[in-house]
C-alpha cells in the first residue's frame, strides 16, 4: 500500500505543480503546492499565502501544515461549491488527496480534528519562540545602524529576508486562528496583535508602502515622498465620506478614497494611481532642488509641472473645440484642487483598458466627469456620481462608461475578419477616436446616450463572402484607408507634382537644343496647365478616397473637397483653353491671349507662392497666426490645407529650415543636372530620328505602331530614363545624407577611440573626462596650472573614476568576457593619499618597471637628463617608475621601525639628492638594479600572503639581503656625510637588531599596495593586448570614446528624471533549458556545443568563474544544481532571450544605486574626500538601503508577459523560468492579462484581469494589482496591446522601450541620466518627446548573412538616423530602445497604435503620432544599448517581408497622408523617402529592370530593333545607335553602399574599413543585398495590392541547420524565383531575337547586371543554406521535395506537408474584385512572348498576318488537351483503364507522328520546337495567373483542377530548373566546403571549428 501511496502522491503532486530547478529568494529550493491556485477563484490570493505557509511549516510540524491546507481547502470550497470555475475542480480534487493521503499518512492513524485550534494556537507560540521573532527586529535594526558604517549591508540582507519570511508565515498563522475561533488566549492575543505591527510591511505594494506603512523600507521616509503623501490627504473642502467606507487601520483617507467611492473605480486601480501619483509627484519635488525640511511640504511648482503635463492634451483640446474647461482660469485652481483633476484623469486613464487608444475620447470622459465631480464638490457628504451608478445603486466605472465604448470598438474589430476584411469597411481606434474631435462628440450626452450612432454595432460578416449581411453601420471618420498605389500621389502630391513639371521644362528645353527664345518659353509656360491638371487628380482623389466616409465626416470638411474640386476643373479647363488658343495663334507671343494667359499663370503661380511662405516657412508662422482673425486669410487657409487636430504648428525653427531646405537644394542641383546631361538631353537626337523614320518592316502584325510616329519604340527608349528619374533622386539622396552624417559623426568626435591601443594611449584623459560628464564633482575641484595642484585634481578625478571603472570591469569578468588575470590587470587602485601620483591599472603599467631597468643600464654613458627622458617618452613607464619609488618607500616605512626606518630614509634622502645633483648614474650602480628588484620581488612576495611565523622570518631575511645589496652593490656615494647614521645601522646590523621588529602589513590599503607593487615588478609580458575578446575591447573602447561626446552634465541622483524600461514579451524563449541545450539537431548540434565552439574563450572564463577545470567535461557540470543553472544562464545570455534582456535592463538599477551610494558618502573637502576610503570602497553598495530606495524611486522595470497567467497554468517551463527571473530581481516587475472561466447557469464566461506580481520572500509570486478588464484586450495587433494593458504599471517621467532581443550594459547604464537630461535641453522650437537611442547589433559575429544584416542595420540606426534627426527633423520610432516623454505619450494615446493590420509596423506611429501631436524626436550615439538581430536568411526574410508589408500598410494610413500634407515642402521630401519612399524606390528599381528588358523584348520580337540598327548604321547615326543599347538599369546598389562605407570609415578608420568592404564583397554580400531587393519589391507591392500584411514570427534562435529545399521553395517561389526566371526568360529571348552588333561581348556589358539579378533571386537561398551542397543533403532534398510535390493532401493539411495546400494558402491574399482586375491586368505580360515569337518561326515564312498567331493558340489547346489526356485522374477513370491506356498511347502516337511529319514536309526546323517551348511556357503561366485570379469562377465552370494540375506541373519544372544546377555542384565537394567558409568566414577569422560545428559532434555514419 504504501508504494502505491507514493505512486499516488508523485501523481498529485505532478498535476499541481512542475518541480521548478532554482531556488527561492532565500536560497532554499522551490517546492510545495502553492503557486498554482485557480484564478477563477476571486480570493486565489488568501488561499495561495495559506498553502505557502503550509509548504513552509510542514517539516516542522505536518499536523499544522495539514490544518492550514484544510482551511485553503474550505475557503476554495466555499467560493466555487460546484467547481464551476475553470481548474478548480483539479486543484480541489488534488489539494484533498494531498491532505488525505500524505499528511494523515504521518500523523499513523485517523486525525483528531478537535485539538486543531489548541495545535495552531501551541504552534504560533513555539514557532515564534523557535525563530527568536523579538531578537530577529533588534538584530535588524542594530545592523540597519551600523551597516552604512561597517559596510555589512549583505548580512542586513539576509536578516531582513529571514525576518518577512517569518512574520510571512506567522501573518497567515493569526488570520487562520481568528477565521478558527473567536476565543484566543488573552495572552496570545497581545503576543500576536504586537506581531501586527511588525507584519505591515508584508502587504503587497509595488514601490511605496502607502497602505502598510514599513519600518524598514527607507523610501516612505525621503522627504519627496512624505511631501506627495501629505499633499494627497484629505483636504476641507472635501465633502465626508460615509461612515461605513472600508479604509485600512494603517492610513487615512486622501483625495483618490474621494474619488474611489464617488466614481466606483476599481480598488487596486485607485492603489496603482496612488503610488503613481505620489511619485510624479515626489520626482518633481525632487528636481526642484529644495532644501530638505523638518517637514517637507510639497511645493506649488512640482504640483503645477504635474498639473500641465497630465492635461496639456485635455488643455488643447478644449481650445481646438473652443470649450471652457473644468477650471474658469488656470490661476484660480488651487493646489488640492489641481491634485484632484490630476487624480481623475490618470484614474479615468488607469481603468480605460483599449479605450487609452482613444486619448480625446479620455479628454471627453474626463470633461464631463470633472464637471460631475464639481457639482459633488459642493456637497457636504460624498454621493455617487449618476454616470457612474447602476439601477442596483453599485457604483462601477468600468460598466458604465468603459464598457459601452470597448463593446462597440470590440463589435467592430470582430468585424475585421481577422485583418482580411477591407479597411474601409471596418471603423479602427483612430475612427473612434477622430468622433470626438468636433462639437458633434457632445451628442453621446452623459451619461452616455446608447442609443446613438456612434454605439451602433455593426451586424457580423458571413464567412462566404466578405461583405456585411447588411447595411447598417456607421461610417468611418475623416479618413478611408482604401486599398490603392494612388495614396502615394494623394498623400505626397507635391513631390510628384514637383518632379513632373521638372521632367516636363527639362525635356522642353533639351528639345529646344538649349536655347532659350520665345519659341522655349512659350512651350515653357505648358507647366501651367500641367500643375492646375495635376491638382486637379489631386481633388479628384479627395473625393474618391472619402468614399465611405460622408456620411460621419463634418459637412465642412466634405464642402471643402468639394469646392477645391470646383476650383481646380474651372481652374484646369480655363488654364488649359487659354494656352490652347494661345499655340492657335499665328503669331501667339504677340497676341491678347497669350498675354491675358501669362497674367493669369503670373497671379496664380505668385498667389501660390504667398500661401506657401504664409503657411510653410516657419518665419511666417506667426504672422498667418495673428491673422487668424480675418475671415479671408482664415479662409484661405482652410480652403488651401483641411485642419485636424494633430498636426497644427508643424514647423521647425527658421534656422533648422533653412538647414533641411539646404540639404536638398543640394540634392536637386545634383539630381537635376544628372537628369538633364545624363538622361533626357543624349536621348533627344535619336527621339527625333526615330520619329521621322517611316515604312519599317515589322516582323509581327503590328496595330499600333506603324501610322504614330513608332510612339511604341519612343516610349520603349523613354521609358527607363522616366522611371530612373524617379528613382535616382533617392540615390542622391542616400549619398548626399551619407556625406552629412559622415561629417556629423566626425564633429561628434565618434569613432575617436576605435583600438585598444587608442584606449592605452589616452586612459590617463578618461577620470578627468568621467568626472566632467558622468560623476558630480566635487565643489571646490580646480583645474589650476601649479604641478602640486594638477597632480591633485588628477588624483582627486582618479579616485572619483576608480569605482566606477572597476565595477565596469568586474562586470565584464562577470560576463564571462575576460579572465580572472585580465580583471587584476584592469582594476584601478582606490588612489588614497598614500602615494603622492596616481595609480594607473596594471595593464598600462605590465612590463614598463623591466623595460626601465634594461634603459638605465644601457645608459652608463649617458646624463641623468637623457635617462630620464628616454624613460618619460613612455608616459606610462614614467608612472610605473615613480610609483615604484613611491611604494617601495611607502611600504618599508610602514613595516620596519627604528633603525630600519633610519636606514630607509637615509637611502631615499640619498636618491633625492642625487637626483637634484644630476648624479644619479654616478652614485648608484645601475647595473645593479635587477639584484634590487630581485630582493623586492623575494620580500613582496611574502609580505602579500597571511602571516605565519615561518615567512616572517623570510620576510626578515629578505629585508637584510635588500640592505647588504643596497648597501654594498648599489651605492656609491660618499657615506662620511652621513657617518653616524651609517655606523648605527652597520652595529645593528652586525648584532643581528636590524630589522628584527617587522610590522606585518594588516590594514587592507597597505596589503593592497603590497600586492600591487609584486605584480608591478613581476609582470614581464606586455599587456599591450588586454583584453583580448573582441566585445569587451568593442564596449571598452565604445564607453570611453563617449566620455568625450557632447552631453549634458550629470545631475545628482535625487534630482535626475525618474523612468521605467518597458519589454513586451509573448512566448519567446526566456532561459534555454538543459534538454534545450543539449538537443542535436540533425547533424549532431547542439546549441551548447555550437555556444561553446563559437565562444571558446567566454566558455572558458564561465568554466573559471565557476571553480571549474577549463578541460570539464559537461557532465561534471550537471552534477551540481547551482553550476548547471549558471550553464543555463551563460547560453541563455548569448541568445536572445529575455533572460539576458533582463540581466542589461537592471544594470540600470545596479547603475543608480552605485551612483547614490558614492554620492551620498562623497564630501565638499576634496583631502577629506580623497583620503577616505569609503568614498571608493564600493562592497556591499547594492545592499545600501538608501541607495536602495533612490533607485526604487528612479527606475521601474516592467515586463509585460502576456500570457503569464495562461503558461502558469498549463506548467510552461516559461513560467517557471519568469519567475525565477523575478526571483533574482527583486526590482523586476511582470505584467501579464489572466483570463478567468467561470461557469455561471450552464453557460462559461470570460473575464479578463490586467495584473502586476513580484517575487516574494519565498521566491513565489506576490499579486500587486489586479484590474478587471472590460473585455479580451487583443482587439487589434497583439504587441501594442500588450503594452498598452500594462503601462498603467510603469513610473517615472520617461519610458525606455525594449524588446525582448536586446541587451544592455553596466557601463551604458551609467549614461542613462545624462541622456534623461536631454529632455530639457534644447533641441529645437519644441522640446523632445522622443530620445532616439543607438543600437549595437550583437549578433554579427554568427554568419556571413548576420554580419550582412548587423551592418545594414548599424548603418541605419547611426549614420541614417543622425541625418534624420538633425538636419532633416524627421526622425520617427523605428522600434527600441528610444526614451519616451512618458506622460506625454501616455495622455497622448500610448507608445504606438494598435487598429487591426494597418498599424503592424506598430512603433513607427509613435513617432507620427509625436511629430502630429507637436513632439519632437531627437537622436542620440553617446549611449548605445544592444540589439539582437535574425541570422539565417529565411529569417531575415520574414521580417524584411514584415517590414516592407508594414510599410504598404502605411502607405495607406492616415498618418502618413497627414505627414505628407502637413509638412513643408523640404520636410515632407525627408520623411518621403526616409519611409514608404524607400519602399517605392526599391520597388521601382526592380520594375526599372522590368521596363528595360520588356523594352528590348518589344525591340527584338517586332524586328523594329534590328531595323534601326541597319539603319542608324547606313547613315552613320551613332546616337540612334548608341540609343538603342544603353544599359538603363543604374548599378544603385553601389551607391547605397556607400553609407555602410562611409560608417565603416568613421568609426574604424579608412584601412579596416576598406578590408571589411572587401571582404563582404567576397563573400557574396552583393547577392544578399539583391536579394533582399526583391523580398522588399514582393512584399510592399503586395500588401498594397492585395493586403495580407501580418506579423512573422522569425524565431530569433541560432541558425546553422540545414534548410531543406522544399522549404526555401515554399518560401521564395512567388517571390523569388518566377520573377527571376521571368527575367532570365528575358534575357534569353533577348539574346535570341534582339540584334546587336557588338556581339557576345556587348550583349554581356547591357545585360549583366540583370543576370545578376535573375541569378541571385533564384539560387541565394540555396547559396546561403548551410551544406547546401553538401551531396547527401541534396539527395534528402530531392526526396523531401518530390513526397511534397506529390502529396495531395486533405482537409487540415499543412501548406508544409503538401504542395496543394500550400499552393492554396499562396492564393488566399487574392480576396478583391479590385485585387483580381490588378493581378489579370498584370498577367497579360506574359502573352507578348507567345505573340512574338510565333512570327519568328521558320515555318511561318515572312506571313504576319494574325493566322499564324490564331494558329499557335490551336497548337497550344492541342498541347493542353494532351496534358489533359495523360494527367487524367485515376479515381475516375478506375472503370475504364484499358480504354484510357488505349486513349494515351494513340495521343502520343499521333502527335509525335504529327512533329515528325511538320518537320520533315514542312519548313519547321528543330530550333522552331524550342522556340514554341519558349513561346507556350510564359503563355501557360498568364493563364494560370489570370485564372487564379478568378478562381470562383474557375470552380464554377469546373475548370479548377485542370489549373490546379497545370500549376503543379509548372513547380515541378520550376523547381527543376533551380534544382539541376544545385545537384551538378554538389557532384563536387570542394564547393561545398567554398560555401562554408563563404557563410562562416568570420569564425573562420577568430579561429574558430566551424567545420565541426557544421558536421556536429558524431560522425556522419550515414554516408
Amino acid at each position: 500500500m504504501s508504494r502505491v501511496e507514493r505512486l499516488w502522491e508523485r501523481l498529485v503532486r505532478a498535476a499541481l505543480r512542475r518541480e521548478r530547478t532554482g531556488t527561492d529568494a532565500y536560497g532554499q529550493p522551490i517546492t510545495g503546492i502553492a503557486g498554482f491556485v485557480p484564478s477563477s477563484l476571486s480570493n486565489n490570493r488568501v488561499i495561495d499565502e495559506i498553502l505557502r505557509a503550509a509548504d513552509e511549516i510542514q517539516d516542522e510540524d505536518p499536523n499544522v501544515a495539514r490544518i492550514l491546507c484544510e482551511h485553503a481547502y474550505s475557503i476554495a470550497q466555499n467560493l466555487d461549491p460546484n467547481s464551476e470555475g475553470r481548474g478548480v475542480l483539479q486543484f480541489k480534487t488534488g489539494l484533498m488527496s494531498v491532505i488525505k493521503q500524505k499528511l494523515a499518512k504521518r500523523e499513523g492513524g485517523t486525525i483528531d480534528r478537535s485539538q486543531d485550534i489548541a495545535r495552531l494556537q501551541e504552534f504560533y507560540k513555539v514557532y515564534r519562540e523557535k525563530n527568536n521573532v523579538m531578537k530577529l527586529q533588534e538584530e535588524e535594526m542594530k545592523l540597519r545602524e551600523s551597516a552604512a558604517r561597517t559596510g555589512n549591508l549583505g548580512e542586513l540582507e539576509r536578516k531582513r529576508l529571514k525576518r518577512k519570511r517569518v512574520f510571512a508565515t506567522l501573518k497567515v498563522l493569526r488570520s487562520v486562528l481568528e477565521q478558527l475561533s473567536a476565543e484566543i488566549p488573552e495572552e496570545l492575543r497581545r503576543v500576536m496583535e504586537s506581531d501586527v505591527a511588525m507584519t505591515e510591511d508584508l502587504v503587497a505594494y509595488n514601490i511605496i508602502p502607502l497602505d502598510a506603512p514599513s519600518t524598514t523600507n527607507v523610501i516612505a521616509t525621503l522627504p519627496e515622498v512624505r511631501a506627495a503623501v501629505s499633499a494627497l490627504s484629505y483636504f476641507r473642502d472635501l465633502p465626508e465620506l460615509p461612515a461605513d467606507y472600508p479604509l485600512p487601520a494603517t492610513r487615512h483617507a486622501d483625495i483618490f478614497d474621494f474619488l474611489h467611492y464617488v466614481f466606483g473605480f476599481q480598488k487596486d486601480n485607485v492603489s496603482n494611481q496612488r503610488e503613481h501619483v505620489a511619485l510624479l509627484l515626489a520626482n518633481e519635488q525632487s528636481q526642484l532642488s529644495i532644501l530638505e525640511e523638518t517637514e517637507p511640504k510639497l511645493h506649488e511648482a512640482a504640483v503645477d509641472n504635474v498639473y500641465k503635463k497630465s492635461l496639456d492634451n485635455y488643455i488643447k483640446w478644449c481650445n481646438y473645440l473652443c470649450l471652457q474647461p473644468v477650471w474658469s482660469s488656470f490661476d484660480a485652481v488651487s493646489k488640492e484642487k489641481k491634485l484632484l483633476f490630476v487624480s481623475l484623469y490618470l484614474l479615468i486613464w488607469g481603468e480605460a483598458a483599449n479605450i487609452r487608444f482613444l486619448p480625446e475620447c479620455l479628454c471627453y470622459i474626463f470633461h464631463n466627469m470633472a464637471r460631475e465631480m464639481d457639482e459633488i464638490l459642493k456637497q457636504r457628504i460624498a454621493q455617487q456620481a449618476n454616470s457612474c451608478s447602476s439601477d442596483s445603486g453599485v457604483s462601477s466605472f468600468l460598466d458604465r462608461v468603459i464598457a459601452p465604448l470597448y463593446e462597440v470598438v470590440a463589435a467592430e474589430a470582430e468585424n475585421n475578419d481577422n485583418g482580411r476584411a477591407p479597411h474601409s469597411s471596418w471603423r479602427n481606434y483612430d475612427d473612434f477616436n477622430e468622433y470626438f474631435w468636433s462639437l458633434r462628440c457632445f451628442e453621446l450626452s452623459w451619461p452616455w446616450r446608447q442609443n446613438s450612432s456612434f454605439f451602433q454595432k455593426p451586424k457580423r460578416r458571413t464567412k462566404i463572402l466578405l461583405q456585411t449581411s447588411g447595411n447598417k453601420r456607421r461610417g468611418k471618420t475623416s479618413f478611408v484607408e482604401h486599398r490603392t498605389f494612388l495614396h502615394l500621389y494623394h498623400s505626397f502630391h507635391r513631390l510628384w507634382i514637383f518632379l513632373v513639371m521638372m521632367f516636363q521644362g527639362l525635356t522642353i528645353i533639351a528639345f529646344n537644343d538649349g536655347r532659350f527664345n520665345s519659341n522655349t518659353l512659350m512651350e515653357l509656360l505648358s507647366l501651367g496647365p500641367t500643375f492646375v491638371v495635376m491638382k486637379f487628380i489631386e481633388s479628384v482623389l479627395d473625393i474618391v478616397m472619402m468614399y465611405g466616409a460622408y456620411s460621419t465626416t463634418r459637412r465642412l470638411a466634405v464642402s471643402r473637397i468639394f469646392l477645391r474640386f470646383l476650383w481646380f476643373t474651372v481652374a484646369s479647363v480655363f488654364l488649359s483653353f487659354l494656352y490652347v488658343k494661345a499655340l492657335q495663334e499665328q503669331n501667339p507671343t504677340d497676341s491678347f491671349v497669350y498675354r491675358l494667359y501669362v497674367i493669369v499663370i503670373v497671379i496664380y503661380a505668385g498667389f501660390q507662392l504667398f500661401l506657401s511662405m504664409l503657411m510653410r516657412i516657419p518665419a511666417c508662422h506667426r504672422l498667418t497666426n495673428q491673422c487668424d482673425h480675418w475671415p479671408l486669410i482664415r479662409f484661405l487657409k482652410w480652403l488651401r490645407q483641411e485642419r485636424y487636430y494633430v498636426g497644427r504648428g508643424m514647423y521647425e525653427r527658421t534656422s533648422d529650415f533653412f538647414k533641411y531646405m539646404i540639404f536638398w537644394l543640394v540634392i536637386f542641383s545634383a539630381k537635376f543636372s544628372f537628369a538633364y546631361f545624363l538622361q533626357i538631353q543624349p536621348l533627344v537626337k535619336p527621339t527625333r530620328d526615330i520619329v521621322k523614320e517611316d515604312n519599317l518592316q515589322y516582323s509581327w502584325h503590328d496595330f499600333v505602331s506603324k501610322n504614330n510616329h513608332n510612339a511604341l519604340t519612343v516610349a520603349t527608349l523613354w521609358a527607363p530614363v522616366v522611371a530612373i528619374y524617379l528613382l535616382d533622386i533617392y540615390v542622391f539622396y542616400t549619398i548626399i545624407s551619407a556625406v552629412w552624417g559622415f561629417l556629423l559623426g566626425a564633429r561628434d568626435r565618434l569613432g575617436e577611440i576605435r583600438s585598444l591601443e587608442a584606449v592605452h594611449r589616452l586612459f590617463e584623459q578618461f577620470p578627468s573626462a568621467f568626472v566632467d560628464h558622468l560623476h558630480l564633482a566635487l565643489a571646490n575641484r580646480t583645474s589650476n596650472r601649479l604641478s602640486n595642484q594638477v597632480v591633485e585634481k588628477n588624483k582627486v578625478d582618479a579616485a572619483q573614476f576608480a569605482p566606477f571603472w572597476n565595477e565596469i570591469i568586474k562586470n565584464l569578468r562577470e560576463e564571462d568576457y575576460i579572465t580572472n588575470l585580465e580583471m587584476e590587470l584592469l582594476l584601478m587602485p582606490k588612489n588614497s593619499w598614500k602615494l603622492p601620483l596616481v595609480q594607473w591599472p596594471l595593464f598600462l603599467l605590465a612590463s614598463k618597471i623591466f623595460i626601465a631597468k634594461d634603459i638605465a643600464v644601457e645608459s652608463r654613458e649617458s646624463s641623468q637628463d637623457e635617462l630620464w627622458e628616454r624613460i618619460c617618452r613612455d608616459d606610462y613607464m614614467k608612472y610605473a617608475v615613480e610609483e615604484c619609488f613611491y611604494s617601495i618607500k611607502h611600504i618599508l616605512m610602514e613595516i620596519l621601525d627604528g633603525e630600519g626606518r633610519m636606514w630607509v630614509e637615509r637611502v631615499f634622502e640619498d636618491i633625492e639628492a642625487s637626483m637634484k645633483k644630476r648624479s644619479i648614474l654616478v652614485d648608484f650602480q645601475m647595473n645593479k638594479l635587477s639584484l634590487v628588484i630581485l630582493r623586492v620581488t623575494s620580500l613582496m612576495g611574502m609580505l602579500k600572503e597571511s602571516e605565519t611565523e615561518d615567512l616572517e622570518k623570510g620576510a626578515i631575511k629578505a629585508v637584510q639581503d635588500l640592505y647588504d645589496v643596497v648597501r654594498y652593490d648599489v651605492l656609491s656615494i660618499n657615506m662620511r656625510e652621513n657617518y653616524d647614521t651609517w655606523n648605527i645601522l652597520a652595529k645593528a646590523r652586525s648584532e643581528g637588531r636590524l630589522f628584527s621588529n617587522l610590522k606585518w602589513p594588516k590594514d587592507a590599503d597597505l596589503k593592497g599596495l603590497v600586492k600591487r607593487l609584486y605584480s608591478l615588478i613581476t609582470i614581464k609580458d606586455s599587456a599591450s593586448n588586454v583584453p583580448r575578446n573582441l566585445e569587451a575591447r568593442r564596449r571598452l573602447q565604445f564607453f570611453t570614446n563617449s566620455l568625450f561626446m557632447d552631453m549634458p552634465p550629470a545631475k545628482p541622483v535625487r534630482e535626475m528624471m525618474s523612468f521605467s524600461v518597458f519589454t513586451p514579451y509573448y512566448s519567446e524563449v526566456v532561459l534555454y533549458s538543459l534538454p534545450e541545450l543539449q538537443k542535436k539537431n540533425e547533424d549532431g548540434i547542439s546549441i551548447l556545443f555550437y555556444l561553446q565552439k563559437i565562444f571558446p574563450d567566454e566558455w572558458k572564463n564561465f568554466l573559471a568563474r565557476i571553480g571549474r577545470d577549463e578541460n570539464a567535461l559537461e557532465s561534471e557540470l550537471l552534477d551540481s544544481p547551482n553550476d548547471t543553472l549558471e550553464l543555463r544562464f551563460w547560453a541563455s545570455y548569448r541568445g536572445q532571450t529575455l533572460a539576458r534582456t533582463v540581466r542589461g535592463m537592471m544594470y540600470y538599477r545596479k547603475a543608480i544605486m552605485l551612483q547614490s551610494y558614492l554620492e551620498r558618502l562623497g564630501l565638499a573637502d576634496v583631502e577629506a574626500a580623497v583620503s577616505s576610503s569609503d568614498v571608493t570602497d564600493t562592497q556591499g553598495f547594492e545592499f545600501s538601503p538608501e541607495g536602495r530606495a533612490q533607485a526604487d524611486m528612479k527606475f521601474t522595470y516592467v515586463v509585460t508577459c502576456q500570457i503569464y497567467g495562461k503558461q502558469k497554468e498549463e506548467r510552461k517551463p516559461e513560467a517557471a523560468d519568469i519567475a525565477m527571473l523575478m526571483q533574482r530581481n527583486e526590482a523586476l516587475r511582470v505584467a501579464f492579462i489572466d483570463e478567468v472561466e467561470t461557469l455561471k447557469d450552464g453557460i462559461v464566461h470570460k473575464e479578463f484581469y490586467s495584473k502586476l506580481v513580484k517575487a516574494d520572500v519565498n521566491g513565489k509570486d506576490m499579486e500587486i494589482y489586479s484590474i478587471k478588464l472590460p473585455g479580451n484586450p487583443k482587439l487589434g495587433e497583439g504587441k501594442p496591446e500588450n503594452q498598452n494593458h500594462a503601462i498603467i504599471f510603469t513610473r517615472g517621467n520617461a519610458v525606455q522601450t525594449i524588446d525582448m532581443n536586446q541587451d544592455n550594459y553596466f557601463e551604458e547604464a551609467l549614461k542613462m541620466r545624462n541622456l534623461l537630461e536631454e529632455f530639457r535641453r534644447d533641441h529645437g522650437i519644441r522640446p523632445p518627446t522622443i530620445l532616439g537611442v543607438r543600437e549595437h547589433v550583437f549578433t554579427g559575429s554568427v554568419s556571413s548573412l548576420a554580419l550582412f544584416m548587423s551592418n545594414q542595420e548599424s548603418s541605419f540606426v547611426t549614420l541614417g538616423q543622425r541625418v534624420l534627426a538633425n538636419p532633416l527633423k524627421v526622425r520617427m520610432h523605428y522600434g527600441h530602445p528610444d526614451v519616451f516623454d512618458r506622460v506625454f505619450h501616455i495622455t497622448r494615446g500610448g507608445i504606438s497604435k494598435a487598429s487591426r493590420v494597418i498599424n503592424i509596423s506598430e512603433d513607427i506611429y509613435s513617432g507620427f503620432n509625436s511629430t502630429l501631436r507637436q513632439g519632437n524626436v531627437t537622436h542620440h550615439e553617446y549611449i548605445q544599448v544592444g540589439k539582437g538581430r535574425d541570422v539565417g536568411l529565411n529569417q531575415i526574410a520574414l521580417f524584411e517581408g514584415k517590414v516592407a508589408g508594414g510599410n504598404g500598410e502605411q502607405v495607406l494610413s492616415r498618418d502618413v497622408y497627414r505627414l505628407g500634407q502637413l509638412f513643408d515642402f523640404f520636410r515632407m521630401m525627408s520623411f518621403y523617402f526616409t519611409t514608404v519612399g524607400f519602399y517605392f524606390c526599391t520597388m521601382l528599381t526592380v520594375l526599372t529592370v522590368y521596363i528595360f528588358l520588356y523594352g528590348k523584348a518589344y525591340l527584338a520580337l517586332s524586328g523594329v530593333g534590328e531595323e534601326f540598327e541597319v539603319r542608324a548604321k547606313i547613315t552613320d547615326n551613332t546616337a540612334l545607335s548608341s540609343a538603342l543599347n544603353t544599359q538603363f538599369l543604374l548599378q544603385i546598389g553601389v551607391f547605397t553602399a556607400i553609407p555602410m562605407i562611409l560608417g565603416f570609415i568613421l568609426e574604424q578608420g579608412f584601412l579596416r574599413a576598406l578590408v571589411s568592404f572587401i571582404t563582404m564583397q567576397f563573400q557574396l554580400c552583393s547577392v544578399f543585398f539583391t536579394f533582399s531587393l526583391g523580398t522588399r519589391t514582393h512584399y510592399f507591392g503586395r500588401t498594397i495590392l492585395h493586403g495580407g500584411a501580418r506579423y512573422q514570427a522569425t524565431g530569433r534562435g541560432f541558425v546553422v541547420r540545414h534548410i531543406k529545399f522544399s522549404e526555401n521553395y515554399r518560401l521564395y517561389s512567388r517571390s523569388h524565383f518566377v520573377k527571376g526566371l521571368e527575367v532570365a526568360l528575358l534575357l534569353v529571348v533577348y539574346i535570341a531575337y534582339g540584334y546587336n552588333e557588338g556581339g557576345a561581348l556587348s550583349y554581356i556589358l547591357l545585360t549583366i547586371s540583370s543576370w545578376f539579378m535573375a541569378l541571385s533571386w533564384l539560387f541565394a537561398p540555396y547559396l546561403f543554406n548551410p551544406s547546401g551542397f553538401e551531396w547527401q543533403k541534396t539527395v534528402e532534398d530531392f526526396r523531401d521535395w518530390t513526397n511534397w510535390l506529390l502529396y495531395r493532401g486533405g482537409i487540415g493539411v499543412k501548406g508544409a506537408e503538401s504542395w496543394e495546400a500550400w499552393w492554396e494558402e499562396e492564393l488566399a491574399h487574392i480576396r478583391t474584385f479590385s485585387g483580381r482586375i490588378m493581378e489579370t491586368l498584370l498577367s497579360l505580360r506574359f502573352f507578348i512572348f507567345q505573340y512574338g515569337i510565333v512570327y519568328k518561326l521558320d515555318i511561318q515564312g515572312n506571313d504576319t498576318s494574325l493566322t499564324v498567331y490564331g494558329l499557335s493558340w490551336v497548337v497550344l489547346a492541342v498541347l493542353i488537351l494532351l496534358f489533359k489526356v495523360f494527367t487524367f485522374s485515376q479515381k475516375v477513370s478506375v472503370n475504364f483503364q484499358l480504354f484510357l491506356r488505349f486513349i494515351q498511347g494513340v495521343s502520343f502516337l499521333m502527335a509525335l507522328a504529327g512533329l515528325t511529319v511538320a518537320v520533315a514536309l514542312t519548313n519547321l526546323s528543330v530550333p522552331d520546337v524550342f522556340a514554341c517551348i519558349l513561346a507556350f511556357v510564359p503563355t501557360g503561366w498568364g493563364i494560370i495567373s489570370i485564372a487564379v485570379a478568378w478562381k470562383p469562377l474557375m470552380k464554377k465552370l469546373g475548370l479548377w483542377k485542370s489549373i490546379r494540375s497545370l500549376s503543379r506541373l509548372y513547380d515541378a519544372g520550376m523547381g527543376m530548373v533551380i534544382f539541376i544546377p544545385i545537384a551538378l555542384f554538389s557532384w563536387f565537394p570542394f564547393v561545398s566546403t567554398f560555401q562554408t567558409r563563404l557563410m562562416f568566414n568570420q569564425a573562420f577569422s577568430r579561429g574558430l571549428e566551424i567545420s565541426l560545428i557544421l558536421a556536429g559532434n558524431n560522425p556522419n555514419t550515414g554516408i
